[in-house]
Parts: C-alpha cells; structure tokens; sequence
C-alpha cells in the first residue's frame, strides 16, 4: 500500500489535480469531507460519533478523522494506492497518518505541495459566483455565465458567497500558511515534499505531477 498527498492552500487547484490523477493513475483519491459526508450517511458508529462533535459546533477530533479513513482504507487490498487531498493538515494529523499506514504496510511516497501567488489564488476564488436558485458554480474569468449576473441553467441571480469575500480569504490564506507551513517542513525533512507550479493551466499541473509520479 502506497499514498501520495496533495498539498495547497484554498483555491491551488487541489481538487481539480486529484479529479485529473483520479483519470490517468490507479491512485484512489481520499477526500476527508467526502468520507465525512459517507460515514454520516451510512449511521455507522463513527459517523455517529462525528456527527455528535459537528451538531454541538466542534470540530471533529483528529482521531475520529483518522478512524473514517482506516474505515475506508481497510476496504481495499494491499497493493492499493491512495491520494490524500487535504490531509493531513497538522503535525499530530500527519503523526496520526503514519502511524495508521504502517499498520497496514503502507508508506507515502510522494508529497505535492502546489505553490501559487497569492495575488493569483485571490482572482481565483473573489471570482467565484453561485446561483441562488440552483446552486451552479460559475467564475468570472475561468467559467462565466453567457450573460452577465444569470444564471446558464435556470436564469436564476449569480451572487458571490460570504466565505468569497477577498477578507474572508485573505484570512483563510493566512491560517493556511500558519497551519501548513510546520507540515511542508516535517515532510521536507523525510524528502517527501515536490513543490509544484500551479499557477497557470490546471493541465500543466497535471502534467508536472504526472512526470513526478511515472520518473
């Protein structure tokens, strides 16, 4: 069992990459929040326990994180690769992680951490529009409605969500780089880390990657 990480702030292009690696390598990708959701769904013990910590406000600890992804990686077989995206986000994450593949034999191999400027994540994610009626996603620049401020779909009002605002995301950015920066370190020094250009086309950053992993 191998695992490969992805790596970068809100709006690097995280999920786009493991979409685009999800097609081209055998690597199953591992999203947390889609695991979250699933565990929910299906009532099982420790999706109850999550839900309890997420319906009292709190954040669900690192060890119910960390029973959810044995959950769903003990479904597979041995030689399985996976592709975390968005975890680990701490030092004890990380901890945790290692210490939840050696159990099954596995190892990372490669860690991904996508650099882009800052100036250039905040076009990416102030652009961000959503249609209040239907909840389709548009963007300024990179997937603007044919007609300004409509909706394609249903020509329902396009606004910009709360969490969009360039001072919400001026303050994410900053809790990412504080958050992350102790983790880039803990996997440079194990020689893990790849740093990737991921500023331009969401292609030529599948290609970098893509000429890391078959090197």
């Amino acid at each position: 069992m191998e695992a490969i990480i992805l790596l970068g702030g809100p709006g690097a292009g995280k999920g786009t990459l493991a979409e685009d690696l999800k097609q081209r390598t055998a690597c199953i990708h591992v999203s947390t929040g889609d695991m979250l959701r699933a565990a929910l769904k299906s009532g099982s013990p420790v999706g109850l326990e999550a839900k309890a910590f997420m319906e009292a406000g709190e954040l669900v600890p690192d060890s119910v994180i960390l029973r959810i992804i044995e959950e769903r990686i003990a479904k597979e077989p041995s030689a399985a690769c996976f592709m975390f995206d968005g975890f680990p986000r701490t030092i004890d994450q990380a901890e945790g992680l290692d210490r939840l593949l050696n159990k099954y034999g596995g190892v990372i191999t490669r860690v991904f951490n996508l650099e882009v400027q800052r100036d250039v994540l905040l076009r990416r994610l102030t652009g961000r529009r959503v249609c209040k009626s239907c909840g389709a996603v548009y963007h300024l620049t990179r997937r603007p409605p044919a007609k300004e401020g409509v909706c394609d779909v249903d020509g329902g009002e396009l606004y910009q969500r709360t969490d969009d605002s360039e001072a919400t995301i001026l303050n994410r950015l900053e809790v990412y780089g504080k958050q992350t920066a102790p983790l880039i370190a803990y996997y440079r020094r194990q020689r893990l880390i790849r740093d990737i250009e991921a500023g331009g086309h969401a292609d030529a950053t599948t290609a970098s990657v893509l000429g890391v992993l078959n090197a």
